[in-house]
Order: C-alpha cells, then sequence, then structure tokens
C-alpha cells in the first residue's frame, strides 16, 4: 500500500505566518465578547440556560417553541 502524502516532497511556499498571542486567556475573552455582539446584533434567539429532560421529541419541540424568545429583524 502506497502512503497518500509523499513525506520526501518538500513545502514550495507558505503564506501568511500567524503569530500565537501574548496573552491567550485575553485574546479568547475579546473572541467570545465579539461572538456575544455579533449574536446580539444578528438578533440570534436566545433561551433559558440549565438542563432540561424530555420523554419525548414532541415534548421538546413544544417546549421549545413555548420558551423561543422571538425577535424582529429589519
Amino acid at each position: 500500500m502506497k502512503p497518500i502524502i509523499n513525506l520526501e516532497e518538500t513545502i514550495g511556499k507558505t503564506v501568511g505566518k500567524r503569530t500565537p498571542p501574548k496573552d491567550a486567556f485575553a485574546y479568547a475573552m475579546q473572541l467570545q465578547e465579539t461572538g456575544a455582539e455579533l449574536a446580539k446584533s444578528l438578533g440570534w434567539p436566545r433561551f433559558p440556560k440549565g438542563a432540561f429532560k424530555f420523554r419525548t421529541h414532541e415534548e421538546a419541540d413544544a417546549w421549545l417553541m413555548k420558551h423561543h424568545i422571538p425577535t424582529t429583524r429589519s
């Protein structure tokens, strides 16, 4: 069986280099805040937090429709 990747082949070109952030935690927090702002601006639906158990898929769907907070889009 032949290998899928030629291990002797040299990489011709690398495009761009990303240096790791100095403070990874601060970078992750900023990324999380940006995602939350994006979700808020797009009007993505919000649901109550927590873990919920349902006996059937129909019961879960009914709960989802009852607790879905509608948003307006322009």
